[in-house]
């Protein structure tokens, strides 16, 4: 049986931003520069107006387009006053360099939210 995802080592990262409730972080339609861990709050990510998913502290969003470097598919919103830390392409390769789980755990967080997406 594996882990679930784990990216503590995210959490002692000083590049945080914040995002009061409501504050759109990122756009469909953007290309996708920049993947995101939740340090703290909730973030909710919309797509026509509905959530598809709420995300809260310990969890990423938006590795999808940095991944693939296609645009983005939905909107990610602040659902509460939150913290993120923003990851970019080269700060990525380095966590996968230097921390090889973190490439693991990327792609279980990938692989579970495509099996809840083709189970529903």
């Amino acid at each position: 049986m594996s882990l679930p995802p784990n990216f503590n080592i995210l959490n002692s990262d000083k590049n945080v931003e914040s995002f009061s409730a409501g504050q759109k972080i990122f756009e469909s339609g953007q290309v996708g520069e920049e993947m995101y861990f939740v340090k703290s709050g909730e973030v909710a990510i919309v797509l026509d107006g509905k959530a598809l998913i709420t995300l809260g502290a310990g969890e990423i969003f938006g590795e999808m387009a940095l991944i693939d470097t296609k645009i983005r598919y939905a909107n990610a919103i602040a659902k509460t006053d939150c913290e993120v830390v923003a990851i970019n392409e080269k700060y990525f390769n380095f966590l996968v360099q230097e921390h090889p789980y973190f490439a693991l755990n990327v792609m279980r967080v990938l692989a579970e939210r495509l099996r809840k997406k083709t189970e529903s």
